[in-house]
């Protein structure tokens, strides 16, 4: 079985001193070209995808707003905008941005998630994302949140998914998921007929209202734009617990989770396919590759002040390692992987080249691109429009 890779890519990369190291472009940080280099490096790698991070607050150490450090980068560009301007100068990789399922609305996030598809040709993917924080809430002062304290010191403690505001984004989450589905899926395929004889653009009678009305969102549609190259855009979630499982098996085609073992990759394989025996499984990985990795990682480490930690596993040495660890969780049942470069370019070229190189070798990647759409590359059907069938 051919491995799916995929790259996070966040700023400098994922180590907060990254943008110090010698090979990094911090006074490129905020162009279209330095991301168009990434995405491009990538591509030659032959990869399925790329995510591009995005949250409603800046990048932070404290757990809810923001802090006075000046020594790690801050700002990021808007993940949806910047994958539409990364499209046409890419012709097979998957685009991922994400978008958050909290103080936005889903007619804005769909509609953005289906241009970006119709520009790339049918790559677009959408990670949605809560936005949970208090600090974030008060950019648009529309409503109020406990801080992360506050949901601490309740009843349960740690167990931040049994307090009902957590629940309740989820849920808004996945109504949000659900309302853009069914717009995407709010226009037939063959909707437009562009018939100047007749002088006939459209026919009415295969644009559908949606007429949404759950706890969150009222939404009658139609959608405003036409029926994508893909049909769905792939919807992909990071998940590290029962609750965000329970969505992404049920709103997502691509679940990212973070085992730390081939043991914990089994048993989170074995929990979320008793939710669902279709949603992808990606594992998430913090990478720093080559014959000095350890070495360039322990002075990051030093710089930043502090070891690195992450949500997910990090791996420090040679391609030849990596690629030996993610044939044993492919063992577990992962089916592909999500690697977060710990500094770009270096790692992200350790990824597209030598990586993909050493997994070849073991007939467990890809020789070229097998499909032209994002959904094609993840083996994923192109699925029928809901009211089309209907109808």
């Amino acid at each position: 079985m051919t491995l799916h890779l995929a790259v996070a890519l966040d700023g400098a990369g994922w180590h907060p001193a990254a943008w110090r190291e010698p090979n990094a472009a911090p006074r490129a940080l905020f162009s279209a070209r330095y991301w168009a280099g990434l995405v491009a490096e990538a591509e030659r790698g032959l990869l399925d995808f790329v995510t591009i991070e995005d949250a409603f607050g800046l990048q932070s150490t404290l757990p809810d707003g923001p802090d006075e450090r000046t020594d790690q980068v801050r700002g990021r560009f808007d993940a949806v905008l910047l994958a539409a301007r990364l499209a046409p100068l890419t012709s097979r990789i998957g685009l991922v941005p994400t978008a958050t399922t909290t103080h936005t609305e889903p007619f804005h996030v769909a509609i953005g998630i289906a241009t970006l598809d119709h520009v790339s040709g049918g790559r677009a993917g959408w990670r949605p994302q809560i936005s949970g924080r208090a600090s974030q809430a008060r950019h648009f002062g529309r409503r109020a949140f406990p801080s992360l304290e506050q949901l601490l010191n309740r009843p349960g403690g740690a167990d931040l998914s049994a307090d009902p505001h957590v629940r309740d984004l989820f849920a808004e989450a996945a109504d949000a998921v659900e309302v853009a589905r069914r717009l995407w899926d709010s226009w037939e395929d063959d909707a437009e007929i562009r018939d100047v004889a007749t002088g006939r653009f459209i026919d009415r009678d295969k644009l559908h209202y949606i007429n949404f009305d759950g706890r969150f969102f009222s939404v009658k549609g139609p959608s405003i734009t036409p029926r994508s190259p893909q049909g769905q855009p792939v919807v992909a979630a990071l998940a590290h617990a029962r609750l965000p499982y329970e969505f992404a098996a049920s709103s997502a085609d691509v679940v990212f989770v973070t085992p730390h073992s081939a043991d914990e990759a089994r048993a989170i394989v074995t929990e979320i396919r008793e939710l669902s025996g279709n949603v992808k499984i990606f594992a998430d990985l913090v990478v720093f590759l080559g014959e000095d990795a350890a070495r360039r990682k322990a002075r990051l480490d030093e710089l930043d002040g502090a070891e690195l930690a992450s949500d997910a596993a990090i791996f420090t040495g040679h391609v030849r390692e990596l690629a030996e660890l993610l044939l044993r969780w492919r063992e577990a049942g992962i089916q592909g992987f999500r690697l977060r470069p710990g500094v770009v370019p270096d790692d992200l070229w350790q990824i597209a080249s030598g990586l993909t190189a050493e997994l070849r070798a073991r007939a467990a990647f890809r020789s070229r691109y097998e499909a032209d759409t994002l959904r094609g590359l993840l083996g994923l059907p192109r699925p029928a429009g809901r009211y089309a069938e209907a109808r």
